[in-house]
């Protein structure tokens, strides 16, 4: 599996991660001009869309209900607010439309079950954390979480200033461990400012994982990176903000469901 993926060229709909690529996720990309819409059917899968720029207007009808979300997203781009998300559960029609000049956006799904309709995640939804210390301090907002109701998926952002560090202390969610871990899957998509910039994600396994691994990946503006399993703490680079959308999925539904690092743990108690 590729586990960087690096950021596309510019196009109205592109699938960054396939289905089947991993066991639960995958993530799609588009960028549309005011009046133009994407359409689609959810089947088997969930759907939470992320509004990373613009104002669209998004429909759904489903077997749980059907609702019209006039005017979901305000901010210009992913550092200038909390995000607006859009739910849209399995067996659904879906159509986002541009309302204003241009909207961009991600698309993640996951295979679902779940009975339950449509959801607009904004404003007192989103939940705002300001997570860790010092220099390992940034601004995590959890907008599908548990709260919502859903099958698979957990969805947020979280911004790193300047030269900080997140997903720390190091933590995985790839074992089944009650009542701390769980087998969650996890997609990050990568915006920096100034668009120039880079960040680092360092990925690797516990000792004796039989499918170890350790490796270093530089990230720019627009890339992805697949967490399939493994430990995956981030940094920015001094002088930039750094950006990720989070989207979780695998055999349970816990945030927080992880268990960090034991050789790191400790600057919790500083």
């Amino acid at each position: 599996m590729q586990r960087l993926i690096p950021a596309p060229a510019n196009g109205k709909f592109q699938q960054i991660v396939a289905p089947g690529t991993m066991r639960f996720l995958d993530f799609a990309h588009i960028g549309i001009a005011k009046g133009e819409s994407h359409a689609s059917r959810t089947e088997g899968r969930e759907v939470v869309i992320d509004l990373f720029s613009g104002t669209a207007s998004v429909t759904v009808t489903s077997p749980s209900g059907s609702a019209t979300f006039a005017k979901a997203g305000v901010r210009g781009d992913v550092f200038s607010g909390p995000p607006v998300m859009v739910y849209v559960p399995p067996q659904s029609t879906y159509t986002l439309t541009a309302v204003s000049d241009s909207v961009d956006a991600g698309i993640f799904s996951a295979p679902s079950k779940a009975a339950v309709p449509p959801a607009l995640l904004d404003g007192p939804a989103v939940k705002v954390n300001l997570a860790g210390r010092n220099n390992w301090q940034r601004t995590v907002y959890s907008a599908l979480d548990t709260s919502t109701p859903a099958d698979r998926l957990l969805a947020g952002e979280t911004v790193n200033p300047p030269g900080n560090w997140s997903s720390y202390p190091p933590h995985k969610h790839d074992h089944k461990n009650p009542p701390g871990e769980a087998v969650l899957e996890e997609i990050y998509f990568f915006r920096i400012k100034p668009a120039q910039g880079f960040g680092f994600i360092y990925t690797y396994t516990a000792p004796g994982d039989p499918e170890g691994f350790s490796n270093v990946y530089v990230v720019h503006d627009g890339d992805t990176v697949l967490l399939p399993k493994g430990y995956h703490p981030v940094v920015a680079a001094p002088g930039y903000q750094l950006h990720y959308t989070w989207v979780l999925g695998g055999e349970e539904r816990r945030y927080g469901a992880w268990a960090d690092d034991p050789l790191h743990a400790w600057v919790k108690n500083q």
